[in-house]
């Protein structure tokens, strides 16, 4: 791909959509869709919400998460350049330019907050935040361990911004989404340690920082079976504050189960099933809360 110009290097979806990792919007999108639909539940039923508020959630969804994976893969091209595991990334060989990704950037930022102002004005004063929060991650790895519960809070802010956009402002549901956006963030915090085991020599050599590069692979998975732990607690809890029932707790039981296997797959001296856990499982539970969640407010007759 010719770097001369910005036109060339969008006429290379391929490589936009592999820079910025597409298909792990799979990974917070589900967690939106939930948020708006227990905003729905909370206001009478989705015949009660307009539905470009609906349309508009997944814009936000989408472009947020495209200004935070291109934003990560502009700062850290340096390092990504050094690590044999991400030297193939688009950033780094030039497929996508510089000029290509900040204009990326600049564009899903200008349409994220477009988009939040469009839904309500609660939802427009917090886009700001909520952009510190997404792009500022990016820059986490540099100063502390904390990157990973950073990163969880990022894909956290999802369920309660959804639900936010459809009601419109802080209500009887707030705890209970709260409490979902904290099981998010426990999991995604879990899994984010797990992937970082993978580049911890790499991370050490050059005093960027995590849990596993700080504290070793063996202490870094006890780290992330504590976060998931607290997964089906959370998702309890935002169960009872929610009131939702029987089918949604079913759910919680088989994200538990699934997050079991997920620890069975990686081992502190094989990390050769990583991605099998960090994709292929990761993608089952948000599948699973999102099934569940619906199959709950429909039975209970709250949509």
């Amino acid at each position: 791909m010719s770097g001369s110009g910005l036109a060339p290097s969008l006429e290379s979806g391929t490589a936009l959509l592999k820079l910025i990792r597409f298909s792990h919007t799979l990974f917070a999108l589900p967690y939106a869709i939930v948020g708006a639909l227990l905003g729905a539940a909370a206001h009478g039923g989705l015949s009660n919400v307009p539905w470009i508020s609906l349309v508009l959630v997944v814009v936000c969804m989408v472009a947020a998460r495209t200004a935070a994976m291109t934003f990560n893969r502009l700062v850290d091209r340096k390092f990504d350049a050094s690590n044999p595991r991400t030297r193939g990334r688009p950033s780094v060989t030039g497929e996508v330019p510089v000029r290509t990704m900040v204009f990326l950037i600049a564009v899903s930022t200008v349409v994220f907050v477009a988009a939040s102002i469009s839904l309500n004005p609660l939802c427009g004063k917090l886009s700001l935040i909520a952009l510190t929060v997404i792009l500022g991650y990016s820059y986490m790895k540099r100063v502390s361990a904390l990157c990973h519960l950073v990163l969880g809070g990022a894909l956290g802010l999802a369920p309660i911004g959804a639900y936010l956009a459809v009601g419109g402002a802080w209500d009887g549901g707030t705890l209970g989404i709260i409490a979902l956006g904290a099981a998010v963030m426990a999991w995604t915090a879990g899994f984010d340690v797990i992937y970082s085991c993978q580049d911890v020599e790499h991370d050490r050599s050059l005093g960027l920082h995590s849990i596993p590069a700080n504290w070793g692979i063996s202490r870094a998975l006890v780290f992330a079976r504590v976060f998931h732990a607290l997964v089906p607690l959370l998702l309890t809890m935002a169960a009872l504050l929610l009131d939702l029932g029987a089918v949604f707790h079913f759910g919680t039981f088989v994200v538990a189960l699934l997050l079991i296997h997920e620890h069975r797959l990686v081992k502190p001296d094989d990390l050769s099933q990583v991605d099998r856990a960090f994709f292929n499982v990761n993608i089952l539970i948000s599948a699973v809360v999102l099934v569940t969640s619906l199959a709950d407010l429909a039975f209970e007759g709250r949509l």
